[in-house]
């Protein structure tokens, strides 16, 4: 494939709703994530993520515009190279304000279509190694602080830990991993 992709329509729901109650797509139930166990959950998705990347039809979307397990994959290492920096950034400064993120641009602009699986799937693994350290690492006072996207939605460490691995989780179902 060497043309642009179909595009995806972008999703503009607003996932923070995920806090609150269990995911009706994917089961991940909020009220059971321990932020203390971050890390381990990290680390046991990327063997899943690993598999993915190495299947055959990596490539192939099942439908025109629904992200092939590469691209997916593409999007969860830049998902967790975000929020490691978000992490940081909680944590070492007072209520800070994220950047946006336009996550279907940079699918587009990177062309996550034409990356090749091996080095993604390495990349994802570092990518969630290095959060998963950071996650170990929260001092048991920090799990409260503060932090706001671009649209306002406020997070703090715990939360935008929670809201993470849902995305993870919730990728590695739309891959069947």
């Amino acid at each position: 494939m060497t043309g642009t992709p179909a595009p995806i329509e972008p999703d503009g729901k607003d996932w923070t709703w995920v806090l609150e109650r269990p995911c009706p797509e994917c089961g991940f139930d909020p009220s059971a994530v321990d932020p203390h166990a971050l890390g381990d959950a990290l680390r046991a998705t990327v063997p899943r993520w690993a598999a993915a990347l190495a299947r055959p039809d990596v490539r192939r979307r099942p439908a025109p515009t629904v992200w092939s397990p590469l691209e997916y994959g593409a999007h969860v290492r830049d998902v967790l190279r975000l929020f490691d920096e978000r992490l940081r950034l909680m944590l070492t400064q007072h209520d800070p304000r994220f950047a946006s993120w336009d996550q279907d641009a940079t699918a587009v602009a990177d062309r996550y279509d034409l990356q090749h699986p091996a080095a993604v799937s390495e990349e994802l693994a570092a990518a969630a190694a290095r959060l998963a350290a950071d996650c170990d690492a929260v001092p048991d006072d920090a799990w409260d602080r503060p932090g706001r996207r671009s649209d306002g939605s406020a997070f703090t460490v715990r939360t935008l830990g929670t809201y993470l691995l849902h995305d993870v989780l919730h990728h590695v179902r739309d891959v069947g991993a």
